[in-house]
C-alpha cells in the first residue's frame, strides 16, 4: 500500500490533495459547484513561489495620458492608502503615482507611472538589517511588517522614490494588504491578486478605463502576451545604468 508523507511539503502530499480539491470542484447539481474552479494561473496556498515564474509589467507611455490617474485611484481603493489627511509632502504614500517627463531640449513632454520597479537585484533588500524587504522567488519585491523596525534605510537605497513610512495609525485596513504605524510600505504588485491568478488592480483599470497602457504577465514564459510584446518592440528600464533588471518595463520613450 502506498503511503504518503505527512509533511505540508510533500510533492506526492500535494499531487493527493490537488485531486482531493479537483473532485470536490464538481457539480452536485446542475449549475452548483463544492469548490469554486481554480482560476487559470492562480497559485494554490500549499505551492511554493519558484523562480520559474518572473511577473513583470510593461507600460506603454505613448498610451499615457497626461493627467489620467485611474490606475493611481485603482490602487488607493484597493490597498486603502490616500493622501488627503496627510499634511506634508514628504509623508505623502508612495505606492504609485503618476510623473510628468519634459525633455527641456525639445520640449517632448509624456507622462508614466511610477511604482516599486521590482528589482531582480533590490537595494532594499540590501540594506535592510532585519530582513523586512525581501525578494519573492517570482520577482514581486515586499515589505514584512512584523519585522519591520522603520530605520527607512530602504527608502534611502530606492533610486525611484518608491517607497514611504507610515507616520499616522491607519484605520479600515484590507486584510490582504495590511499597513502600520512605524513601517514602510511599497507597491506589492498586487501579489494576493497574482497569487489567485488576477492582474495587479492598476492594471485591470487601466484596460477598463484608460487607455490600457499597462500589461502584465510572466516574463519568463514565451508564450506570454508581455513577453511577446516586449520581443516586438523597443522597451527601456528607468535608471538601467544601475544594472538592477527592474520588472517594470517602459515603451515610448
Amino acid at each position: 500500500m502506498t503511503r504518503y508523507n505527512d509533511r505540508p511539503d510533500d510533492p506526492d502530499r500535494r499531487r493527493l490533495l490537488g485531486g482531493a480539491l479537483a473532485v470536490a470542484a464538481t457539480a452536485i447539481a446542475p449549475g452548483i459547484l463544492l469548490v469554486a474552479p481554480r482560476a487559470a494561473g492562480a497559485r494554490m496556498p500549499t505551492e511554493p513561489v519558484t523562480d520559474a515564474v518572473r511577473w513583470g509589467l510593461l507600460i506603454d507611455t505613448t498610451k499615457c495620458e497626461a493627467g489620467c490617474d485611474h490606475c493611481v485611484a485603482a490602487c488607493q481603493t484597493e490597498h486603502g492608502w490616500t493622501d488627503e489627511p496627510l499634511s506634508r509632502p514628504d509623508q505623502d504614500a508612495q505606492w504609485i503615482r503618476k510623473v510628468e517627463v519634459r525633455d527641456p531640449r525639445t520640449g517632448y513632454a509624456f507622462s508614466l507611472p511610477m511604482m516599486c520597479q521590482h528589482c531582480e537585484y533590490p537595494p532594499c533588500a540590501d540594506v535592510c538589517p532585519t530582513g523586512a524587504s525581501f525578494k519573492r522567488a517570482d520577482g514581486i519585491v515586499l515589505v514584512d511588517k512584523h519585522i519591520c523596525i522603520g530605520c527607512r534605510y530602504c527608502m534611502v537605497a530606492c533610486p525611484y522614490k518608491a517607497r514611504s513610512f507610515v507616520h499616522e495609525d491607519i484605520e479600515g485596513q484590507k486584510a490582504y494588504s495590511p499597513r502600520g504605524k512605524g513601517t514602510v510600505e511599497s507597491c506589492t504588485l498586487c501579489v494576493h491578486r497574482v497569487d489567485a491568478g488576477r492582474v495587479p488592480a492598476c492594471v485591470e483599470a487601466c484596460a477598463a478605463r484608460a487607455g490600457d497602457a499597462m500589461l502584465f504577465g510572466d516574463l519568463n514564459d514565451p508564450e506570454s502576451a508581455i513577453a511577446k510584446r516586449i520581443s516586438q518592440i523597443a522597451t527601456t528600464r528607468i535608471r538601467a545604468d544601475l544594472g538592477l533588471h527592474q520588472g517594470v518595463l517602459y515603451h515610448g520613450f
